[in-house]
């Protein structure tokens, strides 16, 4: 009576699984471009103006910024939610084993 009252979606833990996988792979399009599309080489916004290395070294701040501060963490949080649900269903499957071998050996009369 209990199993039928109390139940967990392993295809919906799935599909979270799949989901956030997706926006892990999906994220590597921005973090590329941020990481290899915005090179700023010397002499690119001019020369012989005392601004310029002051202008490439805040661009060189906040590319890391980005890539580090931004995308980066949340890649890992990503990550690790996906890796915690998994988990989850991994110990869940592993219960719903445990009782499905349980209740078939109480039927047997064992």
């Amino acid at each position: 009576m209990a199993s039928s009252q109390y139940g967990v979606d392993l295809s919906a833990l799935d599909e979270v699984i799949t989901a956030l996988n997706n926006v892990l792979r999906d994220m590597g399009g921005p973090k590329g471009k941020a990481a290899n599309n915005t090179y700023l080489p010397a002499g690119a916004l001019g020369k012989n103006f005392s601004e310029e290395e002051e202008l490439r070294n805040s661009h060189a701040v906040m590319k890391d910024y980005i890539e580090n501060e931004i995308l980066g963490k949340i890649a890992d949080l990503v990550d690790e939610f996906g890796k915690k649900t998994k988990k989850a269903k991994d110990h869940y499957e592993e219960a719903e084993h445990a009782n499905t071998t349980t209740s078939s050996s109480a039927n047997m009369g064992v």
